[in-house]
């Protein structure tokens, strides 16, 4: 990989912001990425090689790091999420049924063998789309806290179960590689918590600030680079160990300062190029080469949201769980790791992400007609502009 390579990635991934901010939608940043991967890779101009390794290296650090954010922004410590985890449990685990059945028939239908891959990505949600959109259309009612419990619950189960899925012969090895990462985490909210009663900690911060030494984020990367190394030595995505870290984070309270430094590092290069890289690596002549792939990718994103409609028999709103059904952060996770691995054909690859686009569009338009109705509008503490679990960016997923 040249300078040259890296100013044009870049460059491209530009065309994200630009769509975001420039259309009414708010088009989430990361499918201008995408697309601009797939203008410069193997969709498009063939000016970039996926299989380098020094930008296959970038792009797995910017996919840990990605997964990081992403978990730092699940609210483990909002207070007012606790009453409403059991509904928002019950919605999640009705989905993930919904989805096994859709799964199980989708990989018999197309005869790939991979139902366990479906049923996870249409069971999984986006905390990351989903918190922007009710925040930025102002949402609220009654419905507002089990569904973002809901959200919360199914992003972090379906990223825990998506390595095991992606690879069912290695699922004892996956499973006890994951349960290392899961110990080391815990262990890394335990030392974080008790760093953060004590005043050396907090001196730490003041001195890093007075001084400009970025300690805190020096202390992240390495953090995310160890559990990454873990992951990699005990056979398990990075995508469980950056993901792990960030619940780490999340669970002791993600200092602000660090949370703009991440922020910096991390959405102004490390995971624009890592978008960039994934779409470049797709391949979009294998959907219209094989108009199975084409049908799959449809019937994925509306398996998605029929999974989740599903909810709308326990009374939930199905503008609600339309909303819920948003994904991006599994699907893309499992295209990276089928691209990586060779689990999935280019055509799979390209399928998952245009099932995720699917069920993206059907959030905007579900949003849209959600803040019109008086029954989704902010009340008292449930107003949507105080949601849990607030982003700083619309649509990067995490998950």
């Amino acid at each position: 990989m040249t300078l040259e390579t890296l100013a044009l990635v870049g460059a491209v991934a530009l065309l994200g912001p630009l769509l975001s901010a420039g259309t009414r939608w708010r088009v989430p940043v990361v499918i201008g990425e995408l697309v601009a991967g797939m203008i410069i890779g193997a969709s498009g101009l063939h000016l970039v090689d996926t299989t380098d390794a020094t930008f296959s290296f970038l792009a797995t650090l910017g996919f840990g790091l990605t997964m990081f954010v992403a978990g730092t922004h699940v609210p483990l410590r909002d207070a007012r999420l606790r009453p409403a985890l059991g509904r928002g449990a019950l919605h999640a685990i009705v989905v993930g049924i919904a989805a096994a059945c859709a799964g199980w028939a989708l990989a018999a239908v197309f005869d790939t063998g991979h139902a366990a891959i479906y049923a996870v990505v249409m069971a999984s949600s986006s905390a990351a789309l989903v918190l922007p959109a009710v925040q930025q259309t102002r949402l609220g009612g009654a419905q507002l806290l089990p569904t973002i419990a809901q959200v919360a619950i199914a992003d972090t189960a379906c990223i825990v179960a998506l390595p095991l899925a992606m690879d069912p012969e290695r699922a004892p090895v996956a499973a006890v590689g994951a349960l290392g990462i899961a110990a080391v985490a815990s262990l890394l909210a335990l030392a974080l918590r008790w760093a953060d009663r004590g005043d050396r900690w907090k001196r730490l911060r003041e001195t890093s600030k007075a001084h400009e030494l970025a300690i805190e984020l020096r202390v992240s990367l390495i953090l995310v680079c160890s559990l990454g190394a873990l992951a990699t030595v005990s056979h398990v995505s990075v995508l469980l160990a950056g993901f792990a870290g960030g619940l780490a984070v999340a669970s002791a309270g993600e200092p602000r300062r660090l949370a703009r430094q991440l922020f910096a590092v991390t959405e102004g290069f490390l995971s624009p190029l890592y978008f960039v890289w994934l779409g470049s690596s797709l391949s979009l002549g294998s959907l219209l080469a094989s108009p199975s792939y084409l049908l799959l990718g449809l019937l994925l994103g509306v398996g998605a949201l029929i999974a989740h409609l599903v909810g709308a028999l326990m009374h939930q709103h199905p503008l609600w769980a339309v909303i819920a059904a948003a994904q991006l952060g599994v699907p893309i996770a499992a295209a990276t790791i089928g691209a990586e691995t060779g689990a999935l054909a280019a055509g799979e690859q390209a399928a998952l992400v245009l099932g995720a686009i699917i069920t993206i569009g059907a959030l905007a338009a579900a949003a849209a007609v959600a803040s019109g109705r008086a029954s989704f509008s902010p009340t008292g503490t449930q107003a949507a502009g105080a949601a849990p679990g607030s982003v700083t960016r619309s649509g990067r997923p995490p998950t």
